[in-house]
């Protein structure tokens, strides 16, 4: 029988019932899960680990889910969920039919908003505040930011909006890597050592508590002591981005002391203006391998707890792309690579510390990534933008507008296209040939293997093109060298019927080829946009069949279907693709299955034939 604190803990409200060491207890308790749960099924770890304590004292000074509480990104919404009455499902996180990685209103009431993307706490917060206040209901909403996420120009938009107006509403920004203000001179370090003491928060939390305790003569009393003492930061913190957008600022604060932490929220509580709470927290805590390497233990596979190691380490796509531009990068000083903070995951750590001056890691902002590229471009550089197709989403008009109108040479490397398993509906990679073909003067290509991403890019690198190449979550599933100069490949067995198809999906027709070598493949090289010459091989075919790893609203066989109509083409045609809607978490094997894209598929397809 469990006769933990946390199996006893059904909704935030049995929280409010916990004495500080019943809490100190029940963060380890947290932790522990968290820990052997990624351990097990992969995920989030370093964040959430970071954001334990936190979230308690958030759902002790709120009442949810009347009290909206939105985690940006939802990466490090693990320790809400098992507060929110999920704990004897969290085992099954991130798995089929299990608990999203993220925030899923679907799955909970506590969840207050769809999350998987960065930046959009702040602006979905301010909205559901607003609706409150027009309505006339007593609830507050609550954006739980972090700094990398406030790196998103959405972020600064919302404050914008939010700022300088009366409200009760709060931001939560929790900072576990770098200071918001700068700080400057004697006075500033003074007056940071002093507002970071325990002895500062110890007397500034009693006084307050003591004055709010006195109904409305105390707070009033509270708030004109925090006038004063914002008059002095202001002259201090004359940077203070928070402050020149209308908002209160509270903190510094150690984010792992639930005191600390629940006794600020209900300063801020007391404001009649938006309010931004920092809050100092450690990436990791908890775990001594993910305390030392945040970066890595960021999203992790299924690892060993006692020695942190991966249980399966793999090659894949992303470090070949990341090799590629390192070894283009020794022998012309124009390249160079651009990432949207995700160093790590698209594989230029390397190339980070071996071309330092070459390497820009944007932040979390893919649409100053894209249009940052294009005046590299026009400037003479050729860069090379790596970034997940999901993110990518938040640049289309930075590629409409700013690279494809002057037809710049910008490079995109699109890693994660396709299915990418159990992070979910909000970052598999369907979309991008869809809105990325409805733009002149973009070429798509989809290589399937090792050696033909890195012959796309080596090629793309001597092209003065607008280049996409986009390629799959982990490695190649096995690899025959063809000529990839043209832009399709005819694998030919004489057979009336073809399928057409790019990237990883080529390997499992390959596959299904060998075992009933009734039907022919023409491989698309390149994707879009589709020769004459391409339309007219497969218009020769009796039946076609297109299998898609993608969206197929705006898909290829789309593309082509309609083109063959134009030319009055009689052969039939059948489109194997996700169609219409958003495809949830589970292994990428599974959701391949499911939608008909897998080698057993593709052999049940053409034997029908």
């Amino acid at each position: 029988m469990d006769n933990s604190i946390l199996s006893g803990i059904h909704s935030p409200q049995d929280l409010k019932k916990l004495n500080n060491t019943e809490l100190e207890k029940l963060c380890v308790e947290i932790r522990e899960t968290i820990i052997q749960t990624v351990s097990e099924n992969g995920g989030h770890l370093a964040s959430n680990l970071g954001a334990v304590e936190l979230t308690v004292a958030l759902h002790r000074a709120f009442n949810s889910p009347d009290d909206a509480i939105i985690f940006d990104v939802g990466h490090q919404s693990y320790a809400h969920k098992l507060l929110t009455g999920r704990y004897p499902q969290f085992e099954t996180l991130r798995k089929k039919d299990g608990l999203s990685g993220f925030m899923r209103p679907g799955e909970s009431e506590y969840d207050a908003f769809v999350t998987g993307h960065s930046s959009n706490s702040i602006s979905a917060a301010y909205g559901i505040y607003r609706a409150n206040v027009t309505l006339g209901k007593q609830a507050t909403a609550v954006a739980v930011i972090g700094d990398g996420a406030m790196t998103g120009g959405m972020a600064y938009e919302a404050l914008n909006n939010a700022g300088g107006k009366k409200s009760k509403f709060i931001v939560v920004l929790n900072d576990n890597k770098m200071s918001i203000s700068k700080n400057v001179g004697a006075v500033s370090r003074s007056f940071m050592r002093l507002r970071n003491g325990k002895r500062y928060h110890r007397l500034k939390f009693a006084v307050g508590n003591i004055l709010l305790k006195f109904g409305f003569i105390g707070k009033g009393i509270y708030r004109f002591i925090n006038k004063i003492k914002d008059a002095a930061r202001s002259y201090v913190y004359k940077n203070n981005i928070f402050a020149a957008l209308g908002f209160n600022y509270l903190g510094p604060v150690d984010g792992h002391s639930i005191a600390a932490v629940e006794s600020i929220l209900e300063i801020a509580k007391s404001y009649d203006r938006p309010t931004v709470v920092h809050v100092v927290t450690q990436k990791g805590k908890g775990y001594s391998y993910a305390e030392e390497n945040p970066n890595d233990y960021h999203g992790v596979s299924p690892f060993n707890i006692d020695s942190g190691a991966e249980k399966t380490v793999k090659s894949d796509f992303s470090a070949v792309a990341g090799k590629t531009l390192c070894e283009l990068a020794e022998k012309d000083l124009r390249i160079c690579a651009i990432t949207a903070a995700m160093t790590y995951g698209t594989g230029l750590y390397g190339f980070s510390k071996k071309f330092r001056d070459r390497f820009y890691d944007v932040g979390i902002a893919e649409e100053h990534a894209v249009t940052f590229a294009a005046g590299l471009a026009k400037g003479g550089m050729i860069p090379f933008f790596a970034v997940y197709s999901s993110f990518l989403q938040r640049g289309y008009d930075q590629v409409l507008h700013d690279a494809a109108i002057a037809d710049l040479p910008v490079k995109i490397l699109v890693d994660r296209a396709g299915i990418v398993g159990e992070d979910g509906e909000s970052h598999q990679g369907l979309f991008d040939v869809a809105f990325l073909s409805t733009v002149p003067n973009v070429n798509i290509y989809s290589p399937y293997s090792y050696s033909e991403l890195a012959y796309r890019i080596k090629r793309t690198a001597e092209d003065g093109e607008l280049a996409v190449i986009r390629y799959p979550r982990g490695g190649e599933e096995f690899a025959f060298d063809f000529d990839y100069s043209k832009d399709y490949t005819l694998l030919s067995v004489g057979a009336k019927q073809a399928v057409v198809t790019y990237g990883r999906t080529f390997s499992y027709a390959l596959t299904a080829v060998k075992k009933l070598k009734n039907f022919d493949i023409i491989k698309l090289n390149k994707v879009f946009p589709i020769k004459p010459e391409v339309i007219k091989l497969i218009s020769g075919y009796k039946t076609v069949h297109f299998f898609e790893e993608g969206i197929r609203s705006g898909s290829v066989a789309e593309h082509v279907a309609s083109r063959l109509l134009e030319i009055g083409a009689l052969c039939e045609y059948t489109v194997h693709a996700v169609d219409g809607e958003f495809v949830s978490q589970q292994t990428t094997a599974e959701a391949l299955r499911t939608y008909g894209l897998d080698t057993a598929a593709i052999i049940e397809a053409m034997k029908q034939q």
